[in-house]
């Protein structure tokens, strides 16, 4: 064969393209075996490599997958974990509230059971209770119960009524029909028990006496030097009268004057124990730092205050009225002292008083 030949390229191509010369590579027969073996060689090596490639790759994929599932079973176990602690608070939270209500079951268990014993006891003393009450009630249904208490009742009524006769034959109360003339009127008027008045006009103050004595207010509301010593004297025995009667009616009553009096004939005095501001407007300014002490009022006008004088026929007349109330009948006035007494015995004498 020919040896290889270099033909020297064209200066107008040289920068185009290769000639065919530059394209073919001669090899000698001697070197074609070799190369061949070479070329068969470098071809099985690059198949074998591409061989390794593959499996290399297919390993490589199979190792990826494996750490992929390992991360997302590793994502997994950090979840479980997250939740297994987030369990573990719940169940420490729910520990704690569990032994705050056992406690508070015990606390209410302990209370339970102390009410429980008072109702036991209370059920006791009820049961007991009931038996006194059935007890009692066969008593009272008894010829022994509620009609002796009715019979009692009444013969109390009639020796009260009876008592406060005595006290109206002691100090009569009558009505002035002339100028030397007395006579006591059956018809007094009277009212009853819802405050109406029935009968004749309410007779005037000044027509009433007690005892053949006229009680005159005008001394106690103008006293001056001209003022009948006399008829102030007759109106202090007859305050001092009253006084009395309303004494013996209240405790014959057995009710307590709110006003209590202290007798003394014509001399009398009537006691505030717990006198009001308006009451105390009435009195001096020494009687205003100690009004809360019981304080007296005297029931005549002779050496006396007109002021304190009259403000003690008011509070007679206010014990006058608590009586009548008592016995459910109303007042007929703070100025009728007299014809409310007489009122208040002529109540109690009639027939109304003893079915109260």
């Amino acid at each position: 064969m020919e040896p290889d030949r270099i033909l020297s390229p064209d200066p107008s191509t040289s920068k185009s393209k290769p000639t065919e010369s530059e394209k073919e590579k001669f090899i000698e027969w001697e070197d074609y075996e070799h190369e061949v073996a070479r070329l068969w060689s470098l071809s099985s090596s690059l198949n074998e490599s591409k061989q390794k490639k593959q499996n290399f790759e297919q390993k490589l994929r199979s190792l990826i997958q494996v750490k992929e599932e390992a991360l997302s079973r590793l994502n997994k176990l950090e979840e479980m974990k997250e939740r297994v602690e987030a369990r573990k608070l719940v169940i420490e939270r729910i520990k704690g509230q569990s032994k705050v209500a056992a406690e508070n079951s015990t606390k209410e268990e302990e209370r339970l059971s102390s009410e429980v014993r008072s109702l036991l006891v209370a059920g006791t003393a009820l049961s007991l209770a009931s038996k006194q009450l059935q007890d009692s009630r066969r008593s009272l249904a008894g010829e022994r119960g509620y009609v002796r208490l009715t019979k009692l009742q009444k013969k109390l009524r009639l020796r009260q009524q009876f008592m406060i006769s005595q006290v109206s034959l002691l100090y009569p109360i009558k009505i002035s029909a002339g100028p030397s003339e007395e006579q006591e009127l059956e018809s007094f008027p009277s009212s009853s028990k819802s405050g109406n008045y029935v009968g004749s006009k309410p007779v005037n103050q000044g027509s009433l006496t007690i005892l053949g004595l006229h009680l005159t207010m005008t001394p106690f509301t103008k006293m001056s030097f001209f003022t009948d010593k006399k008829e102030v004297q007759r109106s202090a025995s007859a305050l001092g009268h009253v006084a009395h009667a309303v004494s013996l009616i209240a405790s014959y009553l057995e009710v307590p004057l709110r006003y209590s009096l202290r007798f003394g004939g014509s001399n009398s005095y009537i006691i505030d124990c717990a006198p009001s501001v308006e009451s105390s407007d009435l009195l001096s300014s020494t009687l205003l730092t100690a009004n809360t002490k019981p304080v007296e009022f005297p029931l005549f006008l002779e050496g006396q205050d007109t002021t304190r004088a009259a403000y003690a026929v008011f509070l007679l007349n206010k014990d006058l009225e608590q009586l009548l109330n008592y016995i459910g009948v109303r007042s007929l006035g703070p100025r009728h002292v007299l014809a409310n007494l007489k009122e208040l015995t002529r109540t109690i004498q009639s027939a109304e008083f003893l079915d109260s």
